[in-house]
C-alpha cells in the first residue's frame, strides 16, 4: 500500500492586528499627555539673580581679584554665608542650600548668586540674603586679601517663571514616548511562522479496488 504524504497549510481564525508604528504614536501620545499634565499641574518655579563683583584694593591687582571671585563663589553655599542669610531670608539653612546657585566667569570678577522658589518674593529675599551675607564674610578678612566685593546689583522680582510650560514638557514627553515606542518595537519577539500540518494518509484508488477484490 502507498502512502501519499500531501502538506496542507494549518487553517487558523484570521486576526487582525495593529501595524508595527502604532506603538510610536501610541507612546508618542502618551507620553505628550503625561509631559502636558505634569507642566500644568505643577506649581511654577521662579528665579532671581543678585550680582556682587571683586575689586582689588591698592595692594591688589585684578588678576588677584578674579582668582578671589572664583574662591568666593565657591564658598558661597557654606554654612559660614548661610548661617547669616538664613536670618534676612527667613528661611533654614536647607532651603537655602537647595535653592541657591552661584555661578563665575573666568574673564569677569563677578560672582551671580541665583535662588529658586514658587513664591518670586522668597526668591529675590533669598538671593540677595546670600548675596548680602558673601559680601560681609569676604569684607572682613580685606585686610588679609586686599581683594573688596561689592553688590553690582541688587536681585528684583521676576516677572516670568523660569520653569517650563506645559507646552514644552508635553513635547519633551511626547518624544521621550516616541522613543520608548521604539525601542519596544525593536526588542519585540518576532512572530513565528507556523508549520503546515500534515494531512491524513488516503490511499489511491487503485490500491483501495484491490484490497477490495481480496475481501
Amino acid at each position: 500500500m502507498t502512502e501519499n504524504a500531501s502538506r496542507v497549510p494549518h487553517l487558523s481564525p484570521r486576526t487582525r492586528t495593529l501595524p508595527p508604528w502604532s506603538l510610536l504614536v501610541a507612546g508618542a501620545v502618551l507620553g505628550g499627555l503625561l509631559g502636558g499634565a505634569y507642566g500644568t499641574l505643577k506649581a511654577p518655579t521662579y528665579t532671581a539673580t543678585s550680582y556682587v563683583v571683586a575689586v582689588p584694593t591698592e595692594k591688589s591687582d585684578p588678576a588677584s581679584a578674579l582668582g578671589f571671585a572664583q574662591a568666593y563663589g565657591r564658598v558661597a553655599t557654606q554654612v559660614a554665608v548661610l548661617g547669616d542669610a538664613q536670618v534676612w531670608a527667613g528661611v533654614p539653612v536647607s532651603t537655602l542650600r537647595s535653592s541657591v546657585q552661584t555661578a563665575t566667569s573666568p574673564d569677569a570678577p563677578m560672582i551671580a548668586v541665583s535662588a529658586t522658589s514658587t513664591r518670586r518674593d522668597l526668591a529675590t529675599d533669598m538671593a540677595n540674603a546670600v548675596a548680602r551675607s558673601l559680601t560681609r564674610h569676604a569684607n572682613d578678612t580685606k585686610a588679609s586679601t586686599h581683594v573688596e566685593l561689592l553688590q553690582f546689583s541688587r536681585a528684583v522680582k521676576p516677572a516670568e517663571p523660569s520653569s517650563a510650560p506645559a507646552a514644552m514638557t508635553g513635547l519633551v514627553g511626547a518624544s521621550a514616548g516616541g522613543l520608548l515606542g521604539g525601542l519596544v518595537l525593536l526588542v519585540r519577539p518576532r512572530r513565528r511562522t507556523e508549520e503546515p500540518a500534515l494531512a491524513a494518509s488516503v490511499p489511491g484508488p487503485a490500491v483501495a479496488a484491490d484490497a477490495h477484490g481480496q475481501l
